[in-house]
């Protein structure tokens, strides 16, 4: 299947379009948001912060957020999890709104959060294909969504519950990062290729 992984501007995106592939996926690396929708599934990688990533998103925000809500498969992982709310504390410019709410900093004396965290109550078709016990985060701002149902997975950082996992639809988003994941975070990310296939 054909994955396209959008290009904020920041970052080496290697290691996510390695672990892509791995599952299968052709990845094409794409800068211009405009050209996101004609593949069989867009991830929003974790590289960069909100502004600038919701600036470079902004010219195609609404093609892209109506191909969402028609059912494109899209994961958003760690800041693409963040752009599928509708705001961020951390700057300025909107996200794709696809689930409401809105992005603030972890309620914590350590930040940011890096390293390995546990994941509570994670109830999704994904987990049970691939069950994921602890994952790896790098990350100083989390969602704070309007309705908790779109949550399918919770962590706790120094006190502070936050979302791991969302979903809407066929979009689903991780705070964490599946491909710094060791070997069950890759088989989540293989298990949403295989979901998004079908």
């Amino acid at each position: 299947m054909k994955v396209t992984l959008f290009d904020y501007g920041a970052g080496n995106l290697h290691s996510l379009a390695k672990a892509l592939a791995l599952g299968g996926a052709q990845v094409r690396i794409e800068p211009d948001p405009s050209k996101c929708t004609d593949a069989d599934a867009l991830v929003l990688p974790g590289v960069g912060a909100f502004g600038p990533a919701a600036e470079r998103l902004s010219p195609a925000r609404e093609a892209l957020r109506g191909a969402l809500i028609g059912g494109m498969p899209c994961l958003g992982i760690c800041l693409g999890m963040q752009l599928l709310f509708d705001a961020s504390e951390e700057g300025p410019g909107q996200g794709l709104g696809l689930i409401q709410g809105n992005v603030t900093r972890l309620e914590s004396r350590r930040i940011p959060q890096i390293g390995w965290n546990a994941l509570e109550r994670a109830k999704d078709p994904l987990f049970e294909r691939a069950p994921l016990q602890h994952a790896y985060y790098a990350n100083s701002f989390v969602c704070r969504p309007a309705h908790p149902e779109a949550v399918i997975a919770w962590s706790h950082h120094e006190g502070d519950e936050f979302p791991a996992a969302v979903r809407a639809g066929r979009t689903v988003g991780f705070q964490f990062h599946p491909e710094k994941s060791s070997t069950a975070g890759l088989s989540l990310l293989h298990a949403f290729l295989e979901e998004a296939k079908r």
